[in-house]
Parts: C-alpha cells; sequence; structure tokens
C-alpha cells in the first residue's frame, strides 16, 4: 500500500521544510519531512499540509552557515553539528552535479559508522528519502535528501568499547538477550556511552542475499517487540525498529558490497537501543479488535504523534498482524500531537 502519486503535495511539504533547521532546541530532531514522506507514501498527500500546520510550532529557522565544507576538508567537519547547514549545501551541491545512487554510494560507507548520532534520525531521515527518490526523482525530492545527509554528516557519531557477547540463533532471541544499562543515565548520549555489551547477531553474514535477510528478520522481531515492550520508553523504543528498517529500505539502493556493513550496524543501533530503554520486563498485549492496514493508518494520522506515524509506517512494511498490533500500541501510549 505504498503510492508514489503525490499530486505535488509532498514536493510542497518538502519545499516548506527545508525552509527550517534539521533540529530545535539544539538536540530534538525535526520530524517533519520523515513524517510528510509516510502520510504521502500511504495515500494521506492530501494531509501532510493540515499535519504540517499542526507541527510548525516545532520547527526552527535553518541554520547559520560557517564555513564552506569541500572534497578536502569534509573530515574535519564531520561530527560538528555546528556545520549542517554547510553539510547540507555541500550535498545540495554534489547532488547537482552527479546521479544520487552515486552520491549515496560514496558517502553511505563513511557514514555508516557514525549512525548512533542525533538518536539514529538522520539514518532515518536517510531511509524516507531514498524511499521517495526510488518512486519518483524531482528537485525537492533531491534536495531532501540533500538535507538528511547533511544532517547525518553534522551529527555523525560512532560506538566504539562495545564488548560481544555470544550470539543467539534469531533476531528475537538476540534482542531479549541484551542486557539493559544500568540505571540513573539520563538523555540519549548518557545511555548511549553506557551501552557496553551486546549479543554479536548476525555477525558472520557477508553475503548480501542473507545481509537482506537477516535485516529484514531483524525489523520484524523489533516491530513485533514493541507490542510487548514499548512501555519501557515507548517513544525512544520506535526507534529499534525504524532505524533498521531505514537501512532495509536503502539496499536497493547501494551497492551489494554494503549490504552486510549495514546489517552491522542496524544490528547494533537496534540492540543498543534496546538496551538503553529496556523496561523492567514484557507485558501481554493483544489490541481490542484486529486492525486492518486501512485501519492503522488512520489512527497514526488522527493520532498526529510523529513517532507514532514513522513506526507505524515501518509496521506496515512488515505488514502482519503482530505488526500491526504493535503499532496500535504506539498509539495508545503515546501522546497525541495535539
Amino acid at each position: 500500500m505504498v503510492t508514489s502519486d503525490t499530486s505535488g503535495q509532498l514536493e510542497e511539504a518538502l519545499e516548506r521544510v527545508h525552509a527550517t533547521g534539521p533540529e530545535r532546541l539544539g538536540r530534538l530532531s525535526n520530524h517533519a519531512p520523515m513524517v510528510v514522506e509516510a502520510l504521502a507514501a500511504r495515500g494521506q498527500a492530501g494531509a501532510v499540509h493540515r499535519w504540517l500546520d499542526l507541527y510548525r510550532d516545532k520547527l526552527e529557522d535553518f541554520p547559520d552557515r560557517v564555513a564552506p565544507v569541500t572534497d578536502d576538508n569534509w573530515r574535519s567537519a564531520l561530527g560538528d553539528v555546528r556545520r549542517a547547514a554547510d553539510w547540507i549545501d555541500h550535498f545540495s551541491r554534489t547532488l547537482d552535479e552527479r546521479p544520487w545512487r552515486s552520491v549515496l554510494a560514496e558517502w553511505w560507507p563513511r557514514l555508516l559508522p557514525g549512525m548512533y548520532g542525533g538518536a539514529t534520525h538522520p539514518v532515518i531521515r536517510v531511509g524516507h528519502a531514498v524511499r521517495t527518490l526510488e518512486s519518483g526523482e524531482n528537485a525537492p525530492r533531491r534536495a531532501e535528501l540533500a538535507h538528511a545527509l547533511g544532517y547525518w554528516a553534522a551529527r555523525h557519531h560512532t560506538v566504539s568499547g562495545v564488548a560481544a557477547l555470544p550470539a543467539a540463533p534469531t533476531a528475537v532471541a538476540s534482542l531479549d538477550a541484551v542486557p539493559a544499562i544500568e540505571e540513573g543515565h539520563q538523555g540519549f548520549p548518557d545511555r548511549l556511552a553506557a551501552v557496553r555489551r551486546l549479543p554479536s547477531w548476525a555477525a558472520e553474514v557477508s553475503d548480501p542475499a542473507a545481509a537482506r535477510e537477516r535485516l529484514t528478520e531483524l525489523v520484524r522481531a523489533a516491530t513485533h517487540r514493541y507490542a510487548t515492550h514499548g512501555h519501557g520508553e515507548p517513544t525512544m523504543l520506535v526507534h529499534a525498529a525504524t532505524a533498521p528498517n531505514a537501512v532495509l529500505r536503502t539496499l536497493d539502493s547501494l551497492p551489494g558490497e554494503l549490504w552486510a556493513p549495514s546489517l552491522h550496524a542496524a544490528w547494533t543501533a537496534s540492540a543498543a537501543v534496546t538496551a538503553m530503554y529496556a523496561p523492567a520486563g514484557p507485558v501481554n498485549y493483544a489490541p481490542a479488535s484486529r486492525p486492518s492496514p486501512e485501519d492503522v493508518v488512520e489512527r497514526a494520522l488522527a493520532h498526529g504523534d510523529e513517532h507514532v506515524i514513522k513506526f507505524a509506517d515501518t509496521a506496515l512494511d512488515v505488514g502482519d498482524e503482530q505488526a500491526l498490533a504493535a503499532a496500535v500500541r504506539a498509539i495508545e501510549m503515546s501522546e497525541p500531537l495535539v
């Protein structure tokens, strides 16, 4: 139920969003470009401007420029959030000169190790941008990829020093085996720094086809798991599913040799989020009635919360009854936009 017909409304919404910055309050991501893409992809392009009107108080002006990012100095600018505008300018120029898949293939391995910055939102934004480009290329959609890649480069943050625990045979068992961080940590960066041990699930995979299969398994497992574990932190735990799903959406636009490294980075991100926001224990959950995909889309849109909409979009990609139930669980636990 993904559609490419947006009647120009997605493009108009993206142009509105591109006048604003990738963050607000110096730390919170701008979710608008991801949400309007998700709504348009699910047949709700007519609602994107109405949703943006509700979200506009969470938008800030486009940041000031510092100095141009170039092919010679980009390494020194990587991970410097003050250079967000410079990075966006760099990718805007590059995407004007070269095919977008070529630019993505060049920068994906450079950025992939730093997908943990910005609470994984930059890679999620890239995943949405790639999906809409794959359904049809035009200037606003290319501009969105420039903004997404620029945000990722500016928030680039690597993870190191994580010990590998014995692997479990499945993604479900491996997520269950992730040890929770100790109590007392606040905020995503502090919690991420406290992650010290993770199971080494799928570490042996090198074949592209196997990498896709395992990544699909991970997205399904993390989505299903939200229904029983999402109460640990209803907002942040959606990223255990939406971050690896953004990577999965991008695979077909990348060379095959990048698929296995993408799987490994996506696993670490999903497992780390699982560790950072783990509840004391699972709960049994079943929705009051069996939801249909159409029900999930309509309820998520009516609810309006940006994370609810993006998680529902991932649940629809998975598509089975458990995934749709997890989307309903997110709707029930989260505060609505208005």
